[in-house]
């Protein structure tokens, strides 16, 4: 049995993975996607303090590293369920039954979709949940951001770099992004921002062509003809596994405070899956290091 498992190999998961195995704890993580997370699609980290003018990439590749020389099992594979007997705690996975002592849920979020008909079929032929991993596609041509947060402003800002021209598309008058994110987009020729306004259904048969926009003021319609459509308009959390154990809000988030307790002892939930006002790559390895401390200084039986 393991001191620890840990469910999630993002910044969140690998923090509290880092913690426990430097108090002495063993160790088993477990990722189903990427290393790393969300963060490593940044294409640059500015906000992390004491690591300026860093990639997303570098900087979770660091963290591996760090985790890695000090002996956490780290296996890529889904888990897909858990049980809790007391003092012992199961994690299922595809392959098999882990038990331990604690569990820590750092299972992240994934993206929001749009909810538009033909948005699935024209995922990966114009219609794009990362500009970084995909941007490289468009260059020269025309697209177009959703969303009003620092997301979407640090994909306009990327694409703007590649792009011929760049929409800015949100639904309100006012950003969700930081006022410093704003100006620096606001002064990038090639980027135009469309207020008050929806993407309304989409254009194309075998690729994306365009899409309508409708005014949310006046309902009216127009359309735009674009190459690449990036949707950033926000996230919902993994939970869906554990929903049945851990207590969720009506999206979905694990509740818990800040010392990421959840309900049941020896359960911690850590990062973005956790509900909480802010979610930023400190916040996230914030609640790592809180879950694990949580996770061996009170154990269970």
């Amino acid at each position: 049995m393991k001191d620890l498992i840990v469910v999630g190999g993002g910044c969140a998961g690998m923090t509290a993975a880092l913690y426990a195995a430097r108090a002495g704890k063993s160790v088993l993580l477990f990722e189903a996607e990427n290393i790393g997370g969300q963060i490593t699609a940044a294409p640059f980290v500015d906000n992390y303090p004491g690591a300026p003018h860093m990639s997303g990439m570098e900087f979770a590749d660091k963290l591996f590293e760090q985790v890695s020389e000090l002996g956490v099992e780290i296996e890529l594979e889904r888990v897909i369920g858990m049980e809790d007997h007391g003092a012992e705690k199961i994690v299922i996975t595809q392959d098999g039954r882990h038990a331990s002592k604690s569990v820590i849920l750092a299972t992240g979020a994934k993206h929001r979709k749009l909810g538009l008909p033909d948005e699935e079929r024209l995922t990966g032929y114009g219609i794009s949940y990362c500009a970084v991993c995909d941007g490289a596609f468009y260059k020269g041509r025309t697209a177009a951001v959703v969303g009003g947060g620092n997301t979407a402003f640090c994909d306009a800002l990327f694409l703007s770099n590649l792009c011929e021209k760049v929409y800015l598309i949100h639904r309100r008058n006012t950003f969700r992004a930081d006022a410093a994110m704003t100006e620096r987009l606001r002064s990038v020729p090639n980027v135009v921002m469309i207020m008050n306004t929806v993407v309304d259904s989409l254009v194309g048969e075998r690729a994306l062509q365009g899409i309508r926009v409708r005014s949310v003021a006046g309902g009216g319609v127009s359309e735009l003809s674009v190459d690449a459509l990036f949707v950033a308009i926000g996230h919902e959390p993994d939970s869906a596994p554990f929903s049945g154990n851990i207590q969720t809000d009506s999206e979905g988030y694990f509740i818990a405070g800040e010392d990421c307790a959840t309900d049941i002892p020896g359960i911690y939930v850590a990062g973005d899956c956790r509900r909480k006002s802010v979610r930023q790559l400190t916040t996230a390895v914030s609640d790592g290091a809180n879950a694990a401390v949580g996770a061996w200084s009170c154990p269970v039986g």
